[in-house]
């Protein structure tokens, strides 16, 4: 009986959250119905028509360029006819046009509805519920799933328990509520689970948004110098050959878990407080946490009901920030040269993935307006990208997830370079675990 009263209580907890998490998609649908994408916004001033107007006469005047004569830098400023064929090419539905010079990250805020700005607790607080109630579903299925089904059920898991992250990335950026406080208790209790850090995490993550595409400055998915390489021992260049290389790269995320989240010296007096406080919190989940599933489930269980889904986890972690950061045409810049309009609304890709993918996930896939401002709630990220795509579509780089797009990223974008942006590993000399995977793996969109 308790376990049938359980049942019920879960499954009613399910449908509640289901329902909340519905009703956003469908009015949000209603607006994208009630507003098209490409009809201007009423709050978009001349200003704005103005600048982009002025990019299709030439503000960035250069030599034409082609197809024929272009480097991977100069992408942006190919013709539209070009620009399309090298999308196809490369596996996006469209690569963006370089933007002015002139336009600002400011002016690309402004033009949009500050209703997209708005914290909703209600919306907030449906995303904890569905989490917790799908990652209690993906514990039940793997649960009762025969083996041959649990590949299946980690599925499921994985993007359940990206949904953890979600939750504490918005309490990071302090779009969860207006409560610091219960944001960072929130965003803590969210990243127990993962064994992920929550200061240290929002602290190095800030330092990413502010310096998206710098050299040096970045902290997600920055190229490897040249200068790097020539330091590497036969046995590191083998590491990171391996786990940048091939599609390892979709759990590279987990290196970067770890080498940046425990080390201490990496923060400055003034922050290392806090950062105890949340290392101590993940410690805590595995004092804890990690003896019970393993005295009620055993070791094959640990690996079952944790490991598995963490491993998922960061495939999803790492998935959606590679795609969103790298691309052979998106540069890293020097800071002399960096532009932060550009780094953020074109230099940030969005990609579409399976929408019960981006429902549990609570849509952090959708990725541009949350760069152009990170105080973005994830439920108008929808809003905010109809707003962008109307006021500034033609330089926004567009995808849906495809194995041509994965396969350029896996075997040629990995050494920063000036004029291509990037050169693979092999550079110098073709090696056989590249050339193989340039034979062997798919290329279909």
């Amino acid at each position: 009986a308790t376990r049938r009263l359980g049942l019920f209580f879960f499954f009613f907890f399910f449908f509640i959250s289901f329902v909340v998490k519905f009703r956003i998609y469908m009015m949000q649908a209603i607006k994208a119905v009630k507003v098209p994408c490409g009809v201007p916004c009423a709050r978009r001033s001349s200003r704005f028509a103005a600048m982009k107007a002025g990019a299709s006469r030439g503000v960035n005047a250069a030599a034409p360029i082609s197809l024929e004569n272009f480097t991977m830098v100069d992408a942006g400023r190919l013709p539209d006819e070009d620009r399309a064929a090298l999308a196809e090419r490369l596996g996006y539905r469209q690569i963006g046009k370089e933007l002015p010079d002139s336009v600002t990250l400011q002016d690309i805020i402004k033009s949009l509805p500050e209703e997209v700005f708005e914290i909703n607790p209600v919306k907030a607080w449906s995303a904890v519920a569905l989490t917790l109630a799908s990652v209690s579903a993906s514990i039940f299925f793997i649960a009762v799933s025969p083996w041959y089904l649990l590949p299946l059920a980690w599925a499921f898991a994985s993007a359940a328990w990206t949904g953890f992250f979600v939750v504490g990335h918005d309490c990071g950026h302090r779009s969860f509520s207006k409560n610091k406080l219960v944001e960072d208790i929130v965003g803590t209790l969210m990243f127990m689970p993962l064994i992920y850090p929550f200061d240290p995490w929002r602290i190095k993550h800030n330092q990413h948004h502010a310096h998206t595409n710098k050299l040096v400055e970045d902290t997600a998915w920055h190229p490897v110098r040249r200068t790097e390489m020539s330091k590497w021992s036969p046995a590191m260049a083998a590491v990171y050959k391996t786990f940048l290389g091939t599609p390892l790269k979709l759990w590279a995320s987990i290196g970067h878990w770890a080498l940046w989240h425990f080390d201490l010296n990496k923060y400055s007096d003034n922050q290392k407080p806090r950062v105890i406080i949340s290392i101590a919190a993940c410690v805590a989940f595995m004092a804890i946490g990690w003896p019970l599933i393993i005295k009620y489930t055993g070791m094959a269980g640990f690996v079952k009901f944790w490991l598995m889904p963490w491993l998922g986890y960061h495939f999803w972690m790492s998935t959606f920030t590679v795609i969103h950061h790298t691309a052979p045409f998106i540069p890293f810049k020097d800071a002399k040269d960096w532009n932060a309009a550009k780094a953020q609304l074109t230099g940030t890709v969005h990609c579409d993935f399976p929408r019960w993918v981006e429902i549990l996930c609570h849509d952090i896939s959708v990725h541009v307006p949350h760069h152009v401002n990170a105080k973005i709630p994830w439920y108008n990220l929808r809003a905010a990208t109809d707003s962008l795509r109307s006021n500034w579509g033609e330089y926004m780089t567009e995808c849906t997830f495809n194995w041509r797009m994965m396969k350029a990223i896996f075997t040629e974008c990995h050494v920063y370079d000036e004029k291509e942006n990037y050169v693979p590993f092999d550079f110098e000399k073709e090696e056989p675990m590249f050339s193989l995977q340039r034979k062997v793996l798919p290329n279909s969109m």
